[in-house]
């Protein structure tokens, strides 16, 4: 796996860090149990202090993509890509549910707005 940083994208560095790990589990780049990088390869892979990379592992290990092993490093946690896919789920049925009402309150028939969902579908990356 190899991390791509951007000092000029206004993004912090540890959600770079946060959304490519993601991507990488959800992809099946990184699968359960396997190793991430250690803190301190990581940080100078990518040229930036180890507690970066700290609170980006712990951050994923909050949300229960990794699991950190005092002693021995942090690991792509078991069922994490399952764990995540309903994470996102549970945001896009937000995101619709809000919509839905912005829909219904701009009077926009469901037809018009399944066309816009499929635009915006088709632009994603």
């Amino acid at each position: 796996m190899k991390l791509i940083i951007s000092s000029v994208s206004g993004e912090p560095i540890y959600e770079q860090i946060k959304r490519q790990i993601r991507e990488a589990v959800l992809n099946g780049e990184l699968k359960g149990g396997e190793a991430l990088p250690s803190l301190r390869k990581l940080a100078r892979e990518l040229r930036i202090s180890v507690l970066t990379v700290t609170r980006a592992y712990n951050e994923l290990a909050d949300e229960g993509i990794v699991v950190n092993v005092q002693g021995k490093g942090s690991f792509v946690a078991d069922k994490g890509d399952e764990r995540m896919k309903k994470k996102l789920i549970g945001q896009v049925r937000n995101a619709l549910r809000q919509v839905g009402a912005a829909a219904k309150a701009a009077d926009i028939p469901l037809i018009d707005l399944m066309d816009m969902l499929e635009t915006e579908y088709k632009k994603a990356k």
